[in-house]
């Protein structure tokens, strides 16, 4: 069963949400550290700041390639700045491209996401806060601030970081008295459970957790005709630039090319300028290697010939400098040499439009749990339809659609969540992507209801993401004419757990919304019956049963119920326990002896007889039992209306470990919801949806439970 503690804290977080917390200006404490309650208390204390929560040693190294056990971290020592150099700095002279040099760890894709982040002063100091230092109220403690799945995190670090040799072991200055971007990198780590989780990645995804923006990644072999414009408009507005090439072997991870490019390597793009060239304009993008050395020998590579003939202030402007990881090359070469762009951008409608505007945002949370929401990709028409599903409404076309065609221009982009903290322990990220599905115009102002099977039988995607992929995040801009549509994100394969968030930009205002169903239960009329409506042949059997006091006590019962069930030898089953016999006491004893009369056992009965009925219904393959999402649509049959969050909960509590649901813990799961049910609506007599109850009755209520 789900955890008490898991679903209050839930509860919790969301009620945070509404206040504000987690937006830039109220970041949460990551792990609740408070980084300037905990720097004042080592200032008052003379000491300086060991952070309990990541602690230096070799769990926050890695697992693996950077285990306990592995040459590459024998030796490693953990050291402050103030222990490596004399006078050590957070900044020096400002954060620029050339403080992020890469170390002995394959994050090239952070840095070189880092090093965009340079580019633009202001979205820098949202995520390296103002104000810290080595010299004043120095107490050993630093701060970042990174975005992280929809919310604003403030990540506290110590300063003790890994060398080797006396020297950073990751990522470190070309100023080597300089270490904001090593403590960055060790907060990220913290944030990922540990250095080495942080080995391997997309450039995209280091973009998104310093702005909150949104990426998108585009194929220079299948690129836009305005590819140059696009890049140009991007780094006007301060977005994240990222570009790399592709590998077709695991041989050529790292390969430098005949004229010193890295393949399968991140690179940042820095620039793009337009210089008169022997009488002729030509197109120069500037790139920067994290590694800090080896650079494009092409060319406008550093030294190179057509340096000679353009004008002198125009290559003072371009800030040549030998070997530093930066050069430029043509936009040709570019195109031709790199594989892969990527582009962050805060304003994602700016890539394609000259004026500034800004995208309608929704931020949806969602989670993929086996048997309950975990459905698979359209491939696996049993299960597709349990995926969360969500609606968009969109109202109004584009302005400038750039065709004949009317359309709606958004962008959806799904995100899995702390797949890298899994690493750890054999996990990785899942293979993932969405579907867009057309409302049917016979549905479409209708309720909020989560589609089922027939629907998607019945009806073809209108859009899809590109492809499934193992990657954070899987995002397309979409256009489609205005209506109601339908986004089902999952992952490839069925039964994979894991949470999510599902963005979903439009260009105009639009509705948007989870389909769920509204909790409900359509609960019979108590049966009112008496001795005299009960037949002969049933009484009979009642006094057999009960014996002389006329009474079914708890044991009695499961005797019973467990003699009849093993009669039917199409139901598999474990037999009713004593708690699920107690359940349905509590559940039909009127008169509070803990024990059933005539009356209320042929009520019972009478239930457990229509619940048969339905199990029998529902089990689709005569198994015997029924597969979890059977059991959706069973208890949707017996009246019940859960909502996704509390199908997870019902299938962790009476599921198997196989996702299947046998007899009794199907009746067991009715008799719980018909109890809790008629419990609330006895507190609240007027159906306001609202209920109000002490302690005692909160007792009564989850103890009899």
């Amino acid at each position: 069963m789900m955890p008490f503690g898991g679903i209050a804290a839930r509860l919790q977080r969301d009620r945070l949400r509404a206040e504000g917390v987690g937006e830039h200006n109220n970041a949460i404490k990551y792990l609740n550290q408070d980084y300037e309650a905990l720097k004042q208390e080592c200032i008052e204390s003379g000491v300086l700041f060991r952070d309990p929560q990541f602690p230096a040693g070799p769990t926050a190294l890695g697992f693996k390639e950077l285990g306990p056990y592995s040459s590459k971290t024998r030796g490693v020592e953990w050291k402050r700045p103030s222990e490596l150099v004399d006078d050590p700095q957070f900044i020096v002279g400002g954060a620029t491209r050339t403080d992020i040099c890469q170390g002995a760890l394959g994050d090239c894709w952070l840095l070189a996401a880092i090093g965009s982040l340079t580019l633009n002063e202001e979205l820098l100091h949202r995520v390296v806060p103002h104000g810290q230092s080595f010299q004043e109220d120095y107490a050993g403690i630093f701060h970042f601030q990174i975005w992280q799945f929809g919310e604003w995190v403030d990540v506290v670090v110590d300063d003790l970081l890994p060398t080797k040799d006396g020297e950073l072991l990751f990522v470190h200055s070309a100023e080597c008295t300089e270490f904001w971007s090593a403590l960055l990198e060790k907060a990220y780590a913290k944030l990922n459970g540990c250095y080495e989780s942080l080995s391997g990645g997309s450039t995209t995804e280091g973009f998104e957790d310093f702005t909150g923006g949104v990426a998108e990644m585009y194929d220079l072999k299948r690129a836009p005709h305005n590819m140059g414009h696009i890049i140009r408009k991007a780094l006007e507005r301060g977005s994240l630039l990222g570009c790399s090439i592709d590998i077709t072997s695991a041989f050529d991870m790292e390969a430098v090319t005949f004229k010193k490019l890295v393949k399968g390597h991140a690179y940042s793009v820095t620039a793009f300028k337009d210089v008169n060239y022997r009488g002729q304009q030509e197109q120069l993008i500037r790139i920067r290697n994290p590694w800090g050395q080896v650079e494009w020998t092409g060319a406008w590579s550093d030294g190179s010939s057509e340096w000679d003939n353009i004008d002198p202030s125009d290559r003072e402007e371009l800030q040549l400098k030998m070997e530093d990881g930066e050069f430029w090359m043509s936009f040709r070469d570019f195109m031709r040499e790199f594989s892969r762009l990527e582009i962050c951008n805060l304003t994602p409608d700016a890539l394609t439009k000259d004026e500034l505007s800004r995208w309608h945002t929704q931020v949806f949370e969602g989670t993929w749990r086996r048997g309950s929401t975990a459905g698979g990709c359209r491939n696996n028409p049993a299960t597709f339809w349990i995926n969360p599903q969500f609606k968009i409404k969109l109202l109004e076309e584009d302005d400038d659609p750039g065709d004949d065609e009317v359309a709606c221009s958004f962008l959806v982009a799904l995100m899995q969540k702390h797949r890298r903290r899994e690493r750890r322990v054999g996990g990785d990220m899942h293979t993932i992507g969405f579907a867009v599905y057309e409302v049917p115009e016979e549905a479409q102002g209708s309720q909020n209801v989560h589609l089922k099977k027939d629907f998607f039988l019945r009806n073809q995607s209108r859009a899809r993401s590109e492809t499934f992929i193992n990657l954070r995040e899987v995002s397309n801009q979409i256009r489609l004419p205005p209506g109601e549509y339908i986004v089902v994100p999952s992952t490839f394969e069925p039964h994979k757990e894991a949470d999510f968030i599902l963005r979903v930009f439009t260009e105009k205002q639009s509705d948007t919304a989870e389909l769920d169903e509204e909790i409900s239960a359509d609960l019979a009329d108590e049966e009112e019956i008496t001795e005299d409506d009960i037949e002969d042949g049933f009484k009979s059997m009642f006094q057999q049963l009960a014996g002389e006091d006329m009474e079914i006590s708890v044991f009695e019962l499961k005797t019973i119920l467990n003699r009849v069930i093993a009669r039917h030898k199409d139901l598999k089953t474990d037999g009713f326990s004593l708690d699920s016999c107690r359940n349905m006491v509590n559940l039909m004893d009127k008169d509070g002896s803990a024990r059933l009369g005539l009356v209320e056992f042929q009520i019972l009965w009478n239930k457990i007889r229509s619940w048969l009925t339905i199990f029998r219904q529902y089990d689709l393959d005569k198994s015997g039992t029924m597969s979890s999402y059977e059991m959706r649509m069973a208890l949707e049959s017996a009246g019940f209306k859960l909502n996704n969050k509390l199908h997870q909960v019902v299938v962790a509590r009476y599921a198997d470990a196989e996702t299947g649901v046998d007899f009794d813990n199907f009746v067991c799961c009715l008799v719980k919801l018909e109890t809790m049910f008629r419990f609330f609506h006895s507190m609240d007599p007027d159906g306001t949806g609202t209920a109000v109850m002490n302690l005692a009755e909160w007792l009564l209520l989850t103890m009899c439970g």
